[in-house]
């Protein structure tokens, strides 16, 4: 943290370094979101999705906050996955108890998390965050 006394112009400075280093650590999951959105959009059939994870389906949400967790990545790169999914017809809440999912119970969180907390904690942890996930994704597909 710079000093309150510095310069304007080294406050500055510093703030644009900051700035390049998040977005060197956002950018490529952002471009991977995007080929990934691009290549679900060009290369599968439209009833795809629908088929497995339409509302007809009363274990989507379940099943879309399970497929998450080995995905790794933000929420800025999930954005345009999660657009092409609800054109593909996945329901709103689906599609985002899938991004919650991907962003907050991710298993290379678990590991991290593992450096400060007992794997029973982590297990009321993302047991906890996954309940409350799915209803979350139940809650915007009833109302959507």
């Amino acid at each position: 943290m710079q000093d309150e006394k510095a310069p304007f112009s080294a406050r500055i400075k510093e703030a644009w370094q900051e700035t390049v280093k998040i977005l060197k650590g956002v950018v490529l999951y952002v471009f991977g979101g995007i080929a990934i959105g691009g290549f679900i959009h060009g290369y599968v059939p439209q009833g795809f999705f629908e088929q497995y994870m339409g509302k007809d389906n009363p274990f989507a949400v379940p099943l879309s906050v399970i497929l998450a967790v080995p995905i790794y990545s933000n929420a800025s790169g999930m954005i345009p996955i999660l657009q092409v999914l609800v054109e593909k017809g996945i329901p709103l809440g689906t599609a985002l108890a899938f991004m919650m999912g991907v962003v907050g119970l991710s298993l290379p969180e678990a590991m991290l998390l593992k450096k400060v907390m007992t794997w029973k904690l982590i297990g009321i942890f993302f047991g906890t965050v996954a309940l409350n996930i799915i209803i979350l994704g139940y809650f915007f597909n009833f109302i959507f």
